[in-house]
């Protein structure tokens, strides 16, 4: 199969965009490497990448000129490309050109691709609201910028899948941490500055937030099984994560037991739109896609530790 993986030079996409690659599959990779984050991690994921011979595309998903370099040759779309998370140096209309119009235009391009399989969106629990308990049947309630225009996003591609233009899905993930993850996100941060004796920011209240913290490679086990089940998965949405949950301050606590050191904590004024709990219901994908997340939080945050210490000490 051919397949195109966008903002493959992130997180959860590189991991996804390898593993396709170990599966035998023909992959391009697109991403537009913005400075949100880390030019040097992304450069990172992507080198790793092109080692498993997946071809790099460094182009915008906002441009039309993007589409006129790619293929229509594609047998499946994966959709991770997005403005991420909370962020107070994110306008709305970053969230709104990078989740909602990039979205449409990838969209209108998909349709060009006559031998197109499925597109898969990648949603995010976000969609919910400050709880994400529920079943996918469940009226979502968007508390951020970020989760209003994911869940604009994964509208317009299923809309196209009602439409019976293309076929397509979208999976809703759940806290995911793991090797690869963003500077700005907790476990990543906590391990840096753990290492450098610095204290760990900690926004007020949010050490009693529960979360369905999921390893990245469970997550990608989930992601991967949707090829070749695009009949029973079309317009479909389906929760993705595990049912174990976890406190901040465990999560804290596991970063410290893995460093055999104390975290210190400089607490910070509560942060309006975070969620409050997550706990996957994933009883749908158990179902559909035989998904089964195994890896413990412990096991997470060794594997992650491994990693950072490789890369960047």
């Amino acid at each position: 199969m051919k397949i195109l993986v966008t903002g493959a030079a992130g997180f959860i996409g590189s991991h996804t965009a390898e593993r396709l690659a170990e599966l035998g599959h023909s992959v391009v990779g697109i991403d537009n490497f913005c400075d949100y984050y880390s030019p040097e991690l992304k450069s990172l994921n992507a080198n790793a990448l092109m080692d498993f011979g997946v071809q790099m595309v460094k182009s915008d998903l906002r441009e039309a000129g993007t589409y006129k370099i790619l293929a229509k040759d594609f047998d499946y779309i994966f959709h991770f490309a997005a403005q991420p998370g909370i962020s107070s140096t994110s306008t709305f209309e970053d969230y709104f050109t990078n989740n909602i119009l990039a979205t449409k235009l990838l969209c209108d391009f998909a349709l060009q691709c006559n031998q197109l399989k499925m597109f898969v969106n990648i949603g995010t629990s976000s969609i919910y609201g400050l709880e994400a308990t529920f079943p996918e049947t469940k009226a979502p309630e968007p508390a951020s910028n970020y989760g209003v225009t994911k869940l604009a996003a994964e509208q317009l591609v299923l809309q196209r899948a009602r439409m019976k233009q293309i076929k397509a899905c979208s999976l809703r993930l759940y806290s995911v941490i793991g090797p690869r993850e963003r500077p700005e996100k907790m476990y990543t941060k906590l391990i840096d500055l753990g290492l450098k004796n610095r204290p760990f920011p900690l926004f007020e209240g949010s050490e009693k937030h529960l979360r369905s913290f999921t390893y990245v490679g469970d997550i990608v086990d989930g992601l991967v099984s949707v090829i070749g089940k695009e009949d029973i998965l079309n317009n479909e949405i389906i929760n993705l994560g595990t049912e174990v949950e976890h406190t901040t301050q465990e999560g804290i606590d596991a970063v410290s037991q893995v460093l055999n050191k104390s975290i210190q904590i400089q607490k910070m004024p509560k942060r309006f739109g975070d969620q409050v709990r997550t706990k996957a219901n994933i009883d749908k994908a158990k179902r559909l896609l035989n998904y089964n997340p195994q890896t413990t939080l412990l096991q997470s945050v060794e594997l992650q530790v491994a990693w950072f210490i490789k890369n960047f000490l």
